[in-house]
């Protein structure tokens, strides 16, 4: 079979042979990846490794690479956002499958292990602050994974068209997916200390997020029929806004994925906390010991 070779106005390589947005090299990546929203975030993973090895910026993009018990491993920061999440995954695809000096897919295929940790707000009462989620369901607002090729594949069609009808989906917005996190990453990390949940990926913070300042809100219900959904058991439990594309875009490039956030806010019972490092740190060293 003839490769397929990926074409400079689709894949930009910097004039150092880096991918453009993220100014990785090929052999920077390492197999093992941590995944976090805010670029300074990077240092506070870091400061768990063992050796570091190197380390890039460039926009929102911060990278560090090390070991950590004697396994390479990187974290990087990928911003805020569903759109964030489209440009990080595809350019690690393309570094662990692309040859950057002939642009040929490579037949072998390098598959990438990635835990996302964030920061979440709860939609159940119960959900306390602090507590770690498991996205094991992740339902993406954004509408990323609708662009490409096989996304009723990777989806949750049941679960999508029951959660659509029962909130009375807005046909102006984006159409919902639903994609399962890694089956392997989550047995490996979450145990009784984490709570396997089902997380919505909204593309913004305020208004699809429900949060209403100075703008009305369109459906301003909607949270209320979210927290009400039921589906074979499984009830909505908090909002993000990255876990479905990184899901979704990953187990259409064969790679294994997953989120796992810290609650900060409870949108039900009114209360959040902006001093959430120690809680973040502590789920740090835990999902490092775990990957």
């Amino acid at each position: 079979m003839t490769p397929k070779i990926i074409a400079p106005s689709e894949l930009i390589i910097n004039p150092d042979g880096s991918v453009f947005h993220l100014h990785l090299l090929p052999e920077q990546l390492t197999d093992r990846i941590i995944l976090v929203g805010d670029p300074g975030r990077v240092d506070m993973v870091a400061s768990f490794f063992d050796t570091k090895t190197f380390e890039v910026s460039s926009r929102e993009f911060h990278t560090i690479g090390g070991t950590y018990q004697d396994k390479p491993i990187m974290c990087l920061s990928h911003g805020i956002g569903p759109d964030n999440i489209d440009i990080v995954i595809n350019e690690l695809d393309a570094l662990a499958n692309i040859d950057f000096t002939t642009r040929e897919v490579r037949p072998q295929h390098r598959t990438l292990h990635m835990v996302r940790i964030g920061t979440s707000g709860a939609l159940q009462p119960e959900l306390r602050l602090g507590t770690p989620v498991i996205a094991e369901k992740a339902i993406g607002f954004d509408g990323v994974l609708n662009y490409y090729a096989g996304r009723n594949d990777v989806a949750d069609l049941e679960f999508e068209h029951a959660f659509c009808d029962a909130v009375g989906w807005n046909p102006l917005w984006a159409k919902p997916y639903v994609v399962n996190a890694d089956e392997h990453l989550v047995d490996k990390i979450g145990r009784d200390d984490m709570v396997r949940g089902n997380t919505i990926s909204a593309v913004g913070f305020y208004g699809p997020q429900g949060r209403e300042l100075r703008l009305p809100l369109a459906n301003p219900d909607l949270n209320k029929r979210i927290e009400n959904f039921r589906f074979h058991d499984r009830r909505v439990t908090n909002y993000e806004m990255e876990s479905a594309p990184l899901q979704g875009l990953s187990r259409l490039m064969g790679h294994k994925a997953m989120t796992v956030c810290s609650i900060i806010a409870n949108r039900m019972r009114h209360d959040a906390t902006p001093n959430y490092k120690t809680a973040i740190h502590d789920l740090i060293g835990t999902v490092l010991d775990r990957i």
